[in-house]
């Protein structure tokens, strides 16, 4: 999801801050402009779908082959939304939602999850070396919403599936954490359908609203801690988002 908004910042915060990034998303043209900001020294470039096997595998593959050693931070970020409910969303978009939402999300996180248990094993060094793996869940994943309430289910999903592998794998030294932003500015309200002129009204509300800059601090700041500290969930909000 490294095409724009959350996973656009989160990718120059990383390299700003000296570390070295595969990108990928399915717009291929966006994410050889950003690499080329970045620095090919810097960034690397896998595009195609999240939710697929092939590509999951191609962005691990990528990180060793093109940098020298097993991605030590995973974040878990693409996703789609959709507007409405149960009742209200448009079901002929859930299946392709759930695949990459949820499906898609589960398969990195278990690659990552092999590739770092396998890197640790060798190494010995998770004391030493943090492993992250960073799930971009969401506030309607944990407090539901009429409004975005299809989407949030997939959010429920995937808070679950992250908590599920943080325990199972916690013990070898791989911390699992999620993310859980509130209302944020960027393509996600377009791609999910949300009427401008309603969106709007919440920004006013809840407004200054959340920028993707602000959830990528909170990625890195997660992944800077000392290998034996792990934030397991954060919940970030507008200052004045009283809900959801």
């Amino acid at each position: 999801g490294a095409s724009a908004g959350i996973g656009d910042a989160t990718a120059r915060r990383i390299v700003e801050l000296g570390g070295r990034v595969v990108l990928n998303a399915r717009r291929a043209e966006k994410l050889a402009s950003l690499c080329e900001e970045l620095g090919a020294d810097r960034a690397a470039v896998v595009a195609g779908d999240a939710s697929d096997s092939e590509t999951v595998d191609a962005m691990l593959d990528a990180a060793e082959s093109i940098f020298g050693g097993a991605a030590d931070l995973v974040v878990v970020n693409a996703g789609v939304g959709l507007n409405g409910g149960v009742l209200s969303s448009d079901d002929t978009k859930w299946e392709s939602m759930v695949k990459l939402n949820v499906v898609g999300a589960m398969r990195l996180m278990r690659r990552s999850a092999e590739r770092m248990l396998s890197s640790i094993e060798k190494r010995g060094d998770w004391q030493e070396r943090a492993h992250d793996i960073v799930v971009l869940g969401s506030t309607v994943g944990r407090h539901i919403s009429p409004f975005s309430g299809s989407y949030g289910a997939t959010k429920f999903a995937v808070h679950g599936a992250a908590e599920a592998l943080r325990r199972e794998i916690c013990g070898k030294g791989v911390r699992v954490s999620v993310v859980e932003p509130g209302l944020v500015v960027s393509e996600f309200q377009a791609g999910a359908g949300y009427d401008p002129e309603w969106f709007e009204g919440l920004k006013e509300r809840f407004g200054p609203v959340l920028e993707p800059a602000d959830v990528a601090e909170t990625v890195v700041f997660i992944a800077s801690q000392q290998a034996r500290v792990h934030l397991a969930d954060v919940l970030v909000r507008a200052t004045r988002q009283d809900y959801p």
